[in-house]
């Protein structure tokens, strides 16, 4: 338990904040789980872009890293350009 008030204030806005990140994050694997569970190249692609756009928020939010939300574009497009 903190014993410092300032240290008690941060220990619940890392909770809060830990809480949003995970809702994020929830939101990022559902999109890319869409993105590979659709049947035709259209759809795919319509997935991918909503999924790049959420990518690249929250990358720029530093929930995820740069590289990170880079290396799941990548390999997504990768997965839609290779449907037929």
């Amino acid at each position: 338990m903190a014993n410092h008030p300032s240290a008690a204030k941060r220990a619940r806005v890392a909770k809060r904040r830990a809480a949003r990140n995970a809702a994020w994050k929830k939101r990022m694997r559902t999109a890319m789980k869409k993105v590979r569970a659709a049947k035709d190249k259209v759809r795919a692609e319509q997935e991918l872009r909503r999924t790049v756009k959420l990518l690249d928020q929250l990358a720029a939010k530093m929930i995820i890293h740069k590289n990170n939300a880079a290396n799941h574009k990548s390999r997504l497009t990768r997965l839609v350009n290779a449907m037929k």
